[in-house]
């Protein structure tokens, strides 16, 4: 078990199926919530309709981590893959870290990570073009596996159906085989 997941052991357990929202844009900010399991993705959807994935918290990993200094949430947190979560008040959390520096060390080397990632990933929205930002994803990232298109469409901040286009047109000029 984690360092992390330690913190969290004695928190009860809550399963949520794939589709559930965890919590909504604007609610109040008073739990910090670790995945034991599954995925939970935090989500803004964009005026035109797309939706762009700001985060997807795995299993041993704690989601929205950003928000533990926030009042409110600024986005969507919906479960991607059944998840079991486990939830303890703000306070008790930031006391338990500092009872805990190998585990605060752990949080901010992965909060770095994550920095790095959504600096790439801002630069990759930045682009104007999709080819570009597909381009730029794929380089980075790889192709998805199986069914995993429209995640990158969240992903690069573009429809799926746009990303089809793309992908469609590239196989037309022999491009990407998928």
């Amino acid at each position: 078990m984690s360092d992390l997941a330690a913190l969290f052991a004695a928190a009860p357990v809550a399963r949520l199926g794939t589709g559930k929202p965890v919590f909504h844009c604007g609610d109040r900010v008073r739990d910090v919530i670790f995945v034991q399991s599954g995925a939970v993705a935090l989500r803004r959807v964009l005026s035109e309709g797309a939706t762009l994935t700001l985060q997807i918290a795995e299993g041993g990993a704690l989601l929205a981590e950003a928000s533990l200094f926030a009042e409110r949430y600024h986005c969507d947190a919906v479960v991607r893959t059944d998840a079991e979560l486990r939830r303890i008040r703000k306070g008790a959390f930031l006391a338990a870290l500092a009872g805990h520096p190998d585990t605060l060390m752990a949080l901010f080397a992965a909060s770095a990570t994550e920095v790095r990632a959504q600096r790439a990933r801002v630069e990759i929205l930045r682009m104007k073009r999709l080819s570009d930002r597909l381009d730029a994803w794929l380089a980075l990232q790889g192709p998805p596996g199986p069914g995993g298109w429209a995640e990158v469409a969240d992903a690069i901040g573009v429809t799926p159906a746009a990303l089809y286009r793309e992908r469609a047109k590239r196989r037309r000029m022999g491009g990407t085989p998928k």
